[in-house]
């Protein structure tokens, strides 16, 4: 995509948020322009954490939002001022990045797909329920997309929630039609059996 784009003179930014932390990629090997990542999801920092890569050569046309004369135009911390935040978010980053790199991002990978798998090929034959991710272990991570024909997607989560109380997010775009889950590290198998049994008495 990247390469098409460049191509016809088109820049290019990644929302590469559920990527980040959860493949084992390399940012630069994208060939990208720019690639935002929240750090909460897969990282496990606190909420309100963020990166933005900036290739270096679109460094200095790029604004900031606030302006920051204290920093040269071609410098990426020019983008960082943000004023008053919470610093115990940033504090956290570290520790976050630590503990990331402790498990190894391979390690972490293949958990991860190994827990959707596991909830995923559970339900891929119960009648009336609809998988909106591939069965290829190569085409998904860590998350899956699972309805249930003739339920919208908003009333199958709030099914979950009041019913079995498992939070999850509904999503009705482009032909997608049910709730997205999404297992961490920490996610046991009993918990996914739990799901597993709601969605099956749901589709029941």
């Amino acid at each position: 995509i990247c390469d098409m784009a460049h191509a016809r003179g088109v820049p290019v930014m990644v929302d590469g948020a559920h990527a980040f932390a959860q493949l084992d990629f390399r940012i630069p090997d994208l060939d990208c322009d720019y690639y935002g990542a929240s750090l909460h999801k897969w990282l496990g920092t606190p909420l309100g954490a963020g990166l933005l890569y900036v290739r270096r050569d679109r460094i200095e046309t790029l604004w900031p939002i606030y302006g920051d004369e204290g920093q040269p135009a071609t410098s990426i911390a020019k983008l960082n001022h943000t004023g008053t935040h919470p610093v115990h978010t940033d504090l956290a980053i570290e520790d976050a990045i630590a503990f990331h790199e402790e498990i190894g991002i391979q390690r972490k990978e293949a958990r991860l797909r190994w827990l959707q798998q596991y909830w995923t090929t559970k339900v891929r034959a119960v009648p009336r329920v609809r998988l909106f991710t591939p069965a290829d272990p190569m085409r998904t991570g860590a998350i899956a997309n699972v309805g249930i024909d003739g339920v919208k997607p908003g009333d199958l989560a709030t099914a979950l929630m009041d019913r079995f109380k498992i939070f999850t997010v509904a999503i009705d775009t482009a032909g997608v039609t049910g709730v997205r889950v999404t297992p961490q590290l920490f996610t046991t198998t009993a918990e996914l059996d739990a799901f597993v049994r709601a969605i099956t008495q749901l589709a029941a």
